[in-house]
């Protein structure tokens, strides 16, 4: 039994305890005494009326108090009841049969609030206040005013009530301890339910029959762009695309499988289902498309990452072949300054290649990065250097722009050249206006976080295209991979860089790589 229903119950008997204190002050004080019940003893029923009236109600007080000690309660209580029936009825013969009644009940209730042995021994006590009176008679000369087998029947009857009682008791408590615990395992499972519809990556709407949204959960707000709580508010007014697909579903039974554009950037798959057979509210589903093309991204990856792995092999062996090769020519006579020259490009590149090898393998892998700090300028002036030498000027100009002679910054060197080579490719091949070359400066700038700008002059990139810059296998070009701009994105976020696009402001596209100045910013 919880402890609010006790606190309950024991205030309920403390109220009828009032009561009863309230009926033998009419009996004692009423004018009309003599009908309910003669006095005999005046010095013992009035103040016995009294302070059984005046410790009823303390006993009420007591009840209603926070966190009373029930046991002791009861007890205190029930020996107040015992004392002042065994005295009522010594003063007031008469009503001794109805002091009896009420005693009955008193010992019955207080028996549901304490422990067994406790509940006999006040039974004993109210068994032997009944039977004081007429036992005194006996052994005196008067003849006794009642049988004795009256109060000797009442005895019995409180020893049947008190333990019928608290049998009926103990039944309650097993079951509003059972009832209980299944309120609370179903509260429990409910909060769970509530979390997991919350959390959800598909979001759920609870929509009735009139069209409103009667629940929501944060995917399904995100997804909706919605302000504020949907509670109540029409489904038309918070996306009026999904409520003509649901008015559509309601009217033939069947939705259209394309997806639905809920806002820019974003498509969702609905899905409807009635939440009850005959009912007029329907669940909707909201299946963010990204999540399943990430999904299917991640799988293509990681079949990349072990198709890699086991390319690699096979593209070393040449590049050790060719790296070998070139350095034995070097090495020969009869190789004149401007082809031994030459020979010195093809060394460089095949280094260059065989780390561009090493990256995409660890990116596969996810291997953490090896910051180190880095001179910016200079590693700039030197890639700009080195990268001239691979481009002519009739097809690309490269130019490095410094504000400062000196940026430090915290990356590994060999990302860097990595993204650096990727965004300048991806600006020789895409930036530049037609029958011009492209015209590409490196620009390096100090400041909280040191950033490089790559930019070009070109026509630069579509909005349409904006929202998948970066994703894997995307490419506007029929002879691109569509891995250039997402392995230099994925590059910068291992060293806790960020690559953003912006368009130039002159017209063109600049990609700006923001780097860490601090080692302890960087994991690992």
């Amino acid at each position: 039994m919880s402890r609010s229903l006790m606190q309950r119950e024991l205030a309920l008997f403390s109220l009828y305890r009032v009561l009863e204190a309230a009926l033998l002050a009419l009996v004692v004080f009423s004018p009309w005494g003599e009908a309910l019940g003669g006095v005999e003893i005046a010095a013992i029923a009035v103040p016995v009326s009294l302070g059984y009236l005046v410790a009823s109600v303390g006993l009420l007080i007591h009840a209603r108090a926070p966190h009373p000690a029930y046991a002791a309660h009861a007890t205190v209580g029930i020996g107040v009841d015992i004392l002042v029936a065994a005295l009522t009825s010594h003063a007031v013969p008469d009503v001794a049969p109805g002091v009896a009644m009420l005693l009955l009940f008193n010992v019955a209730a207080a028996s549901l609030f304490v422990r067994l042995r406790t509940g006999l021994l006040i039974c004993m006590a109210a068994a032997a206040s009944l039977l004081i009176g007429p036992l005194a008679g006996l052994m005196s000369a008067h003849a006794p005013t009642r049988p004795v087998a009256e109060p000797l029947m009442f005895a019995l009857g409180l020893f049947a009530a008190a333990s019928l009682t608290r049998m009926l008791g103990a039944q309650i408590r097993e079951s509003q301890a059972l009832a209980d615990h299944h309120e609370a395992e179903a509260q429990s499972l409910a909060e769970i339910n509530e979390l997991i519809i919350r959390r959800m990556q598909t979001g759920v709407l609870l929509v009735d029959g009139a069209g409103h949204v009667r629940r929501a959960n944060e995917a399904a707000l995100a997804l909706l762009d919605a302000d504020g709580d949907p509670h109540g508010r029409p489904l038309s007014r918070l996306s009026p695309p999904l409520a003509l697909r649901l008015a559509s579903w309601l009217r033939s039974g069947s939705s259209d499988d394309a997806p639905l554009a809920l806002r820019e950037h974003v498509d969702v798959m609905p899905r409807f289902v009635r939440l009850l057979a005959d009912g007029d509210n329907t669940l909707v589903f909201l299946d963010d498309t990204s999540l399943v093309t990430r999904r299917a991204e991640s799988l293509t990856l990681a079949t990349m990452g072990r198709f890699s792995a086991s390319l690699a092999h096979e593209i070393r062996n040449p590049l050790a072949a060719i790296s070998y090769a070139t350095q034995l020519l070097e090495e020969s006579d009869a190789i004149q300054d401007g082809d031994r020259r030459l020979l010195q490009i093809v060394h460089q590149q095949c280094v260059r290649t065989n780390g561009i090898v090493e990256s995409v393998l660890g990116l596969a892998r996810r291997e953490r990065a090896r910051p180190e700090p880095v001179e910016l300028v200079a590693a700039v002036h030197a890639f700009v250097q080195d990268y001239r030498l691979l481009i002519t000027d009739d097809n690309a100009t490269l130019d490095a722009d410094c504000d400062t002679a000196c940026v430090r910054a915290v990356v590994d060197p060999r990302h860097l050249h990595q993204v650096l080579t990727a965004l300048v490719n991806n600006a020789v091949r895409y930036g530049r206006q037609p029958g011009e070359p492209a015209r590409i400066t490196l620009r390096v700038e100090d400041g909280e976080r040191p950033c490089i700008s790559v930019r070009d002059h070109g026509p630069g990139i579509e909005d349409t295209a904006l929202a998948q810059l970066f994703r894997p296998f995307f490419t506007t070009s029929e002879s691109g991979t569509g891995l250039g701009l997402y392995i230099a994105h994925e590059l910068c976020r291992a060293n806790e860089a960020r690559l953003d696009y912006a368009p130039a402001p002159g017209g063109g596209a600049c990609f700006r790589i923001a780097l860490s100045a601090r080692r302890g910013a960087l994991r690992g």
